[in-house]
């Protein structure tokens, strides 16, 4: 009895299958928040050292962790994330635009407890983290009832 070479029997269409009902999820699903340092400005607002001295970084990062399992959509509805929406950069700033920031990002601020903001833009999903703002001199406003 001769021997059926199991591999020649293959039809040509059953070689080239393609899946039957599956989604391509990445497609279809948000990305979530995720962040970036490159635009970090060491000159201006507090380093991750003195956030630490004064207890705050932790919590940012905490903050942060959180912030990474949600979508921008999801941070802005939430308002986790505020997009700052008057004008480029702040007219009345304790901070200066930074030369290497280009014109024309969208500014965003984070709060972590009551003053304390961590300070950047948004491009799509990415968060670019430009200063850690203790005293909440990146956008002054005026106090209120005083």
């Amino acid at each position: 009895m001769a021997r059926r070479n199991k591999f020649k029997s293959k039809r040509s269409s059953s070689i080239n299958r393609v899946p039957k009902n599956l989604e391509d999820r990445s497609s279809k699903r948000e990305p979530l928040v995720v962040f970036s340092f490159k635009d970090f400005d060491r000159n201006q607002g507090q380093s991750f050292k003195e956030w630490e001295m004064e207890e705050l970084l932790a919590l940012a990062c905490e903050k942060l962790s959180g912030l990474s399992s949600l979508t921008i959509g999801q941070a802005l509805q939430q308002r986790i994330i505020k997009v700052y929406t008057k004008t480029d950069f702040p007219p009345e700033s304790g901070f200066e635009h930074p030369k290497h920031v280009p014109d024309g990002v969208k500014w965003a601020s984070m709060h972590i407890q009551g003053k304390e903001c961590i300070i950047g833009h948004l491009e799509e999903n990415i968060f670019h983290i430009v200063f850690l703002d203790k005293d909440h001199e990146f956008w002054k406003t005026k106090k209120k009832n005083t």
